[in-house]
This record gives structure tokens, C-alpha cells and sequence, in this order.
């Protein structure tokens, strides 16, 4: 292509820095990955369930979910995913998506061959090794999210979602534990925690007027990250930061 590589995937090579111990080479190897860049915008499918990608998708800007459906139309949201996430990192192993992907908000893509991935992975094992790490950590998130919906009260659900963003931006550098962007409609809030939009609502409304959150608009304050964390039961082990970030692990 005719861009430079480097912006395009700077932040996913933090990252696999972070996850392995990557020699110039293999950093090379992951700058030197092809891929075609595309604007998608808010809402639109990345990935559909039952189909067969022949590219993994980088998110260079915005944010995307991961969801599934029931057969009477209801979805549940699975994850969210932030810039530097390789999305779907499976597609370059498995045949047939067995879930959704869609755009939060407005996105710059990296869809890279999956070809090129699985030649990354043979050829440089420690590159293998970082999207291996990768991979497990979106499973230990998966984990999380079932208990958070099978087994925690409303306000503790929404709670939880709203503490783990807080990290994951902090440690991205696109937002911190005392406030950020929440990208997230009440609607796909609901789907995410398993309530309806109404009890959402009363929920949001419910923190802040405890004083746990404030908001304006799209902006969710945290005056009291301590204390957000408790009401939550927010234990950020399952994110692995130790793993990702060690030195800003909190």
C-alpha cells in the first residue's frame, strides 16, 4: 500500500511487545503485514455469523462489539473491542464465524489477508506466541461477562462495564480512571448487561445519585474510582494487565 504501515499498527505492536518478546525482526515482520485500510461507519457488520472471512480486522480508530442473536431476534453483546484489538484474530484459524461483529462508532479498519497472518505465525514464533496471549485474554473477558450477567445485580452490572472500560482505555492512553468517552447507547448497554433500556436508565440514575458517576452526554465521570470499583465487585485480574501493562496496573 501506499501508506506507511507503522501508524497503521503502532498500537497493536505496543501491545505484542508487551505480550512477548518480539526481536526486530519480528517487529518488522508485523510493520511489514499487507493490508487494506477502510472507513466503515457506526453500526455496520465487520463480520456476520455463518460466514467465512478470508481477512482478520485491526481496529485502528473508533469501537466495535462482539454479539450474538436468539432465534426470536434478541442479541446479547459479548465485548467491546478498542483500537489496537485485532477483532477477530480467529478468522485466520477458523473456517466459519461463529458470532457477530459491528462498529460502535465510526471506524478506521486494517483488513489484513489471513493468509499473511497464518505465514506470521509459522515464521516467527514469538509473533505467535503475543496473538496467542491475545486471544486467551479476550477468553478470560468472555468469562467475566457471563458472570457479570448470570450472577451480579443490576447496578453491580452496569457497574462493571463502565470500570473495565475505564482500564482498558487508561492502559490504550484514550481515556483514564476518572473519566472518559462511554461510545455505548443505553440500548446496547441493556443488550450487554441482560436488562431492559428502562432499568438501564434507572440504573445510571441510580449511580449518580450515590455520587459514584457523573455525566454529560457521552462523558462518564468517575469522582470515586475506589469506591465505583466496590459497588461493582471490580477485579481487574481477568483483564491480565500484568500481561498488557505492568507498570500502570493499579
Amino acid at each position: 500500500m501506499d501508506k506507511p504501515a507503522e501508524p497503521i499498527f503502532e498500537r497493536m505492536l505496543r501491545r505484542h511487545e508487551l505480550r512477548a518478546a518480539l526481536d526486530d525482526a519480528d517487529r518488522q515482520a508485523l510493520l511489514s503485514l499487507p493490508y487494506d485500510l477502510r472507513t466503515i461507519e457506526a453500526t455496520k457488520y465487520i463480520v456476520r455469523e455463518g460466514s467465512s472471512p478470508n481477512e482478520s480486522c485491526l481496529i485502528v480508530t473508533g469501537f466495535a462489539f462482539r454479539h450474538k442473536g436468539t432465534v426470536e431476534g434478541d442479541r446479547q453483546i459479548l465485548s467491546l473491542h478498542i483500537p489496537g484489538d485485532f477483532v477477530d484474530l480467529e478468522a485466520a484459524l477458523l473456517n466459519t464465524a461463529d458470532n457477530n461483529i459491528q462498529t460502535l462508532t465510526r471506524c478506521e479498519l486494517a483488513f489484513v489477508p489471513k493468509a499473511a497472518i497464518r505465514d506470521l505465525i509459522r515464521n516467527y514464533p514469538n509473533v505467535g506466541l503475543a496473538m496467542w496471549v491475545d486471544t486467551l485474554v479476550d477468553s478470560s473477558v468472555f468469562r467475566e461477562w457471563v458472570v457479570n450477567v448470570g450472577q451480579r445485580d443490576a447496578k453491580a452490572r452496569i457497574a462493571h462495564i463502565l470500570c473495565e472500560f475505564a482500564r482498558r482505555l487508561e492502559i490504550a492512553g484514550l481515556g483514564s480512571t476518572e473519566g472518559y468517552e462511554l461510545p455505548m447507547t443505553q440500548e446496547q448497554l441493556a443488550d450487554a448487561t441482560g436488562l431492559t433500556s428502562v432499568h438501564v436508565n434507572r440504573m445510571l440514575k441510580n449511580l449518580k445519585e450515590e455520587g459514584l458517576i457523573t455525566r454529560d452526554k457521552r462523558h462518564i465521570g468517575i469522582p470515586d474510582w475506589k469506591k465505583l470499583r466496590r459497588v461493582a465487585g471490580f477485579n481487574e485480574l481477568y483483564l491480565h494487565l500484568d500481561q498488557v501493562a505492568p507498570l500502570t496496573a493499579a
